[in-house]
Parts: structure tokens; C-alpha cells; sequence
């Protein structure tokens, strides 16, 4: 087959099969500019509709790593790390970098911006006047070998052709892709020279997989690639029926992580989650020798203070205020609009269509409809009623934060569309659902 781009496009868009040899040209001439953006798109709807095989997937992942710097650590402790397919109000790695690096980890996290419905940790980053998302490779060796971890967003060295098809994705409708999200998580990853990396795949309303086969398939095609290429790595599945948190934006995200750190506010749910993906990172690290024993760390690095310690540490290291835990109200950016959405009639919440939530964070400005697209940090959704929570008169759906009159409107519109309340008792469903592991 000839090497030229619309070649393998059109190969694979006739479900054909490509050889490592033709996927390394692909991806080496979009790292350098040689193939288009229409044809990156092409590509990507080719594999959104035809697949990829497991060797396919492992070509197109190693590609997409030697397409920048493979980063090496000499640290006296694991180099540990953790991805989330997305979800609406998640924001567990800001919290849980911290706590495993309170525990003797080290978390150089490579994060991404949002992607569809979902929301990015580098976007909440940015809210934080000063704090660099895209530093230097040096500097983000030196934030993670004396912090512990640093959380920041792809630099130019690393996994540079995931950066370009990563923006791509967003905005052509082939995010759900499992080959693609397989490829583009663990390039990232292997690019970071892990010692070990704990997948939390989403399944719910609000994933991108929204049934649990479809998840459990995702889960297993990051193990089996990651494991296969030499990175330890284990999954959790974990429910996303229902916003995690009760924020969901960047800048009120951020806030939330803050409470949670300094114990203002603990969930249930939420504290589940960041507990089960550290205390996982923690066994791949051998900084515990049961589930149990892991657990107890992330708890007491948790409720010590010490988590916070660190998160504030790395704030500081990466240019952001040096007091920004005890003060963040002081520095997160605040929506000028700030009001209540009630529900159309008193009652219990029985369900909620989670991605639509989502959707109006993005519609407020908060996500993208375009790579191109600016972030208005400010605006978002706090105070989420979850499944199960009585809503009346006293206790709203939501407080929506925007930018205008009308598009606080429009936002409530779509909470309230996207709730459905009722008379009978309910109970959200487990937040940890099932781990996937190595078959040996």
C-alpha cells in the first residue's frame, strides 16, 4: 500500500487492516504537520467506524509515544499515576495526586482539557491565577521530585501527536472511540514512565461508555495494551449515573477540591472514589501490601491535612499564590450570575441524565464546541441534588453560575430537563463497581 495519508485512510476506511509501518508514517507526519487536520479527522472517523485490532492499537499507542520525549525518573519512590475517561463533576485527581504522594509516591500527572461533556483537570488548573499548566520538562521534574507530584498538561515534548488528535477528537464527535481513547490515554502514560497507572473507567448517564459492557470493553483494551507495552496497570470501573461531585465547572470544581482537602466537605461518594483509585495506585506501587492497608493511608493522609499540605506545596511550585488553600476564594475567578434552579415540583430525585448536565456547563462557556474555543472558568453548576435527595421549595436542583441573565436560563432549562423527580424513596447505586486486572 502507498504511504500517502488518504492511502491509509481510505485502507482503513474500507476495513482494511494497517501495519505498524504505515501507522508510524501516519502519525510521524502529523507530529510534523504534513497531514491535515481534515485528514487527522478522516483518520479518526475511519477508526471510530472500522476498529482497530490489538496489534493495530498497540502500533498506533507506541507511534504516538515516540512522537516526543520518553521521560525516565530516578526518584526514591514509585512513579505512580491515574486516568479518568471523564465524567461530570469529576474531580478526583486533584485530590488524590496529593494524597499518594503524602503516602511516598510520585504523580507527575500529564492531564487533559475537557473533552465532549466532560470536563478537563487542566482547565480547573487554569482557574488558579499564575499556576503554569504547561511548564517546562525541567521544571516538571523538579515540581515532582520535590513536591512529590505536579499535575500539569501535555507539553510539546511529550506524546505531541496525541495533543493534535486529542483536540480533534473533541470537536468531530470520535471521542467514544475505544481504540482511540486506548491509544491516546496510554501514550500520554507511557510517555511519563510510569511504574504503575490505575484507569478509572466511567460507566453511567454521564460517561462516554454509557453501559457497563461497553466499559468493562474499554477497561480491558487499557490493561491488556498498557500491560502488554510493560506498564503495570489495573482498572476500576466506577459510577457515573450521577454527577460525582456536587460542582461541576472549573473554577467551582477547583473550590470543591479545596473544601474536600481541608475537610470542609466530604461526600460520600466522591471521598469513595479518590480512597478505592489511590489505594489501587498505592498497591501498584508496593506502598501496601493489602487493599486494606492502602486504604488506611490515602484515609489518614486524607483527614491529617497532609494531602492538603502537599496540593498547596504544588500549587505554589507551579506559580500559583502561596496561600491559595487557606484563601481560594480570594483567587478563583466568581460567575456574575448566581441563582437557584428548582424543580418544577417538589419530590425525591429518582434519575438524572447526567451528560445533559454536562451539556449545560459547556453551553454556559465552561467546555468547548470548538478546539479553538476559550474556557470561561467562572461559570458552572454547584450544589447538585444527587439521586435520592428530596428537592423543594428550600432545596434546589442546582445553583447555576453564568455569565448573563439568559444564559443562566438557558442552563436551568436544561437541569431541570435533566432531572426526573418522583414520590418514591431512591438510593444512588454503588460508586465502585468492579476492578479489571492483568489476565495472566
Amino acid at each position: 500500500m502507498v504511504r500517502l495519508p488518504q492511502e491509509i485512510i481510505r485502507h482503513k476506511r474500507d476495513g482494511g487492516t494497517l501495519d505498524a509501518e504505515h501507522i508510524e508514517h501516519f502519525i510521524e507526519g502529523l507530529t510534523a504537520g504534513h497531514v491535515t487536520e481534515g485528514q487527522a479527522a478522516s483518520f479518526a472517523m475511519a477508526i471510530f467506524f472500522q476498529g482497530l485490532t490489538v496489534p493495530e492499537r498497540v502500533a498506533l499507542t507506541r507511534a504516538m509515544v515516540n512522537s516526543g520525549t520518553v521521560l525516565t525518573w530516578d526518584l526514591p519512590g514509585p512513579v505512580l499515576d491515574k486516568h479518568s475517561t471523564g465524567g461530570v463533576g469529576d474531580t478526583v485527581s486533584l485530590p488524590l495526586g496529593p494524597a499518594v504522594a503524602a503516602c511516598g509516591g510520585f504523580v507527575p500527572m500529564i492531564s487533559g482539557r475537557g473533552l465532549g461533556h466532560t470536563g478537563g483537570t487542566l482547565d480547573k488548573f487554569d482557574s488558579i491565577p499564575g499556576y503554569v499548566t504547561q511548564p517546562d520538562i525541567e521544571t516538571f521534574r523538579r515540581v515532582t521530585r520535590e513536591v512529590g507530584c505536579a499535575i500539569i498538561g501535555q507539553t510539546s515534548d511529550l506524546a505531541p501527536a496525541d495533543k493534535r488528535l486529542y483536540a480533534i477528537r473533541d470537536v468531530t464527535a470520535t471521542v467514544e472511540s475505544i481504540d482511540l481513547i486506548t491509544a491516546s490515554i496510554l501514550s500520554k502514560k507511557l510517555a511519563a514512565g510510569l511504574d504503575g497507572l490505575v484507569m478509572d473507567v466511567k460507566v453511567g448517564s454521564g460517561a462516554f461508555m454509557d453501559n457497563a459492557d461497553d466499559a468493562r470493553k474499554l477497561a480491558e483494551s487499557l490493561v491488556l495494551v498498557a500491560n502488554g507495552a510493560g506498564l503495570p496497570t489495573a482498572a476500576v470501573l466506577t459510577n457515573m449515573d450521577e454527577p460525582l461531585a456536587s460542582a461541576a465547572g472549573n473554577a467551582v470544581e477547583m473550590a470543591y477540591a479545596v473544601d474536600y482537602l481541608t475537610g470542609r466537605r466530604r461526600e460520600k461518594r466522591f471521598h469513595e472514589v479518590t480512597v478505592e483509585l489511590s489505594a489501587e495506585m498505592l498497591l501498584l506501587g508496593k506502598l501496601a501490601t493489602t487493599i486494606e492497608e492502602a486504604r488506611a493511608k490515602i484515609e489518614h493522609a486524607i483527614s491529617s491535612g497532609k494531602a492538603a499540605e502537599v496540593f498547596q506545596h504544588m500549587v505554589a511550585a507551579l506559580g500559583g499564590p502561596a496561600d491559595f488553600v487557606a484563601n481560594s476564594e480570594k483567587y478563583l475567578p466568581a460567575a456574575p450570575v448566581i441563582r437557584p434552579v428548582h424543580a418544577e415540583r417538589s419530590g425525591i430525585v429518582q434519575s438524572i441524565a447526567t451528560r445533559h448536565v454536562g451539556v449545560a456547563v459547556v453551553a454556559l462557556g465552561g467546555g468547548r464546541t470548538r478546539a479553538q474555543d476559550p474556557i470561561d472558568h467562572a461559570v458552572g453548576l454547584t450544589a447538585l441534588a444527587s439521586v435520592g435527595d428530596t428537592v423543594d421549595a428550600s432545596r434546589p436542583l442546582a445553583i447555576v453560575h453564568a455569565r448573563s441573565e439568559k444564559e443562566a436560563e438557558a442552563a436551568a432549562r436544561t437541569v431541570r430537563e435533566s432531572y426526573r423527580i418522583g414520590d418514591a424513596p431512591a438510593a444512588s447505586a454503588p460508586s465502585v463497581l468492579e476492578r479489571i486486572e492483568a489476565k495472566a
